[in-house]
């Protein structure tokens, strides 16, 4: 599904690093929805983080659509569970994932064995399909009969697993990913490194598990010397008890990245980022974003993205009460200087180097601009400066950005959207050029 390269590019490929918010974008990584949003119920969508359920072809339609559009742009597309799988084919990246991912923890003792065993003998795109798009006790039932364990009746593995005993048949052993679309979350490329985000929802922390697993063991990243600024692997542990999600995290230039301290993104993780980033002298500033706590605005890209060098999208309401802090390095090894900045915007416009920064508000009266806002109207991805892609049904914001001189393209996202992310949402940009 990906088109062929020029060499020079595929060697510009091989130097991962994401420069800026909109610099030229050069490789991105996707997700195409496929099974993990087919079993997306009225019934478990709440506890899947979703809003709504989605019509899965059209919104195969809407992401194909939006795919084309960015491989029309230049842009090399390439696509999570396809990485996923080719990592997989490694026997020592299956075994790394399968001992993080069907543990008696996750599982359950009395399935574990029994579901391990079958993991470890599919081939490496049906693993790959599982670690997506979930595993159910139907499934893991015919795993059994498969091993010849005969203690199946009423539709339940009875004496074998009381986790699974005391589930429906359609219920999850491994649980579908649906948001596994958003890729721009699971991790974030900083400069030159990654960072593998220990997300705040348990609902979505194996996402983070089958990125780490690329970027360690997939043959176009294994080796490739990057550093990685935070994962699972180098945290052990640790992991899960501080999170953050990269639709917080913006390398926005100069040397300086912007980050929302939001409902999914703490304190303590913007730390831990900014101490790697300052110990390695690959940025000099962060500027962390402190924002309410609220569904609509879950993340930092939610309310404010960029469109150009000099300017930016913004839903006002939200944006005007960050309170934002600049961090940089300290005066003893590993200490931090921070400082209460008095606005958000200025902090940007300061760490940019800009005489002015031109915002463009979320379009319509005040009931337009929050329908607009809800409908990622401001969650739009820069493909080069001064061109982005858009939800079509965003049609005030999308006007006002054209009136300021942004080349607006748009996708028709009416159910992509049903998630709560735009077109910032669903790339994961891997190599972005400076500007």
């Amino acid at each position: 599904m990906t088109t062929a390269i020029h060499p020079s590019m595929a060697e510009t490929a091989r130097a991962f690093g994401v420069h800026s918010e909109v610099g030229k974008l050069r490789k991105v990584m996707l997700h195409r929805p496929d099974l993990e949003l087919k079993r997306l119920t009225p019934g478990n969508h709440d506890e899947l983080l979703f809003d709504d359920v989605l019509w899965v072809r059209r919104a195969r339609q809407q992401h194909d659509a939006f795919a084309d559009l960015l491989r029309e742009r230049g842009i090399e597309v390439v696509y999570l569970e396809e990485l996923l799988a080719g990592a997989l084919a490694s026997p020592e990246a299956r075994k790394w994932v399968l001992d993080r991912a069907v543990t008696p923890f996750t599982v359950g003792a009395g399935v574990a064995d029994d579901a391990r065993a079958y993991l470890d003998t599919v081939d490496a795109r049906t693993l790959a399909d599982h670690l997506v798009g979930g595993l159910t006790v139907q499934e893991a039932e015919q795993l059994l009969r498969g091993r010849g364990v005969q203690e199946v009746g009423g539709g339940q593995v009875a004496r074998r697993s009381l986790v699974v005993s005391a589930m429906e048949p359609d219920d999850f052993v491994l649980r579908p990913l649906p948001n596994s679309y958003f890729t721009r979350d699971s991790s974030a490329w900083i400069y030159g490194g990654v960072v593998v985000n220990p997300m705040y929802w348990p609902a979505r922390r194996l996402e983070a598990l089958n990125v780490e697993a690329i970027y360690r063991f997939h043959p176009d990243f294994a080796g490739a010397g990057f550093p990685f600024w935070y994962s699972r692997e180098q945290e052990g542990e640790s992991f899960g008890r501080v999170s953050s999600e990269g639709g917080d995290i913006m390398p926005i230039g100069n040397r300086t990245v912007a980050i929302g301290m939001s409902e999914r993104t703490t304190g303590q993780m913007i730390e831990k980022i900014a101490r790697s980033l300052f110990e390695a002298g690959a940025a000099d500033r962060v500027i962390a974003a402190g924002m309410s706590r609220d569904r609509a605005h879950m993340h930092l890209d939610t309310v404010f993205t960029f469109l150009d060098r000099d300017a930016v999208t913004v839903f006002p309401k939200v944006v005007a009460s960050i309170t934002a802090y600049s961090v940089r390095p300290g005066d003893g090894a590993g200490t931090f200087d921070v400082r209460r900045e008095p606005s958000f915007l200025g902090a940007v416009k300061d760490a940019l180097g800009l005489r002015t920064l031109r915002v463009i508000e979320t379009g319509g009266d005040r009931w337009e601009s929050e329908r607009e806002q809800w409908d990622d109207g401001n969650n739009v991805v820069a493909l080069e400066p001064g061109v982005v892609l858009a939800y079509e049904r965003n049609e005030y914001t999308n006007s006002l950005m054209r009136h300021a001189g942004i080349e607006v393209l748009t996708i028709d996202g009416s159910e992509l959207g049903r998630g709560r992310g735009g077109g910032h949402c669903m790339t994961c940009p891997i190599v972005r050029d400076p500007v």
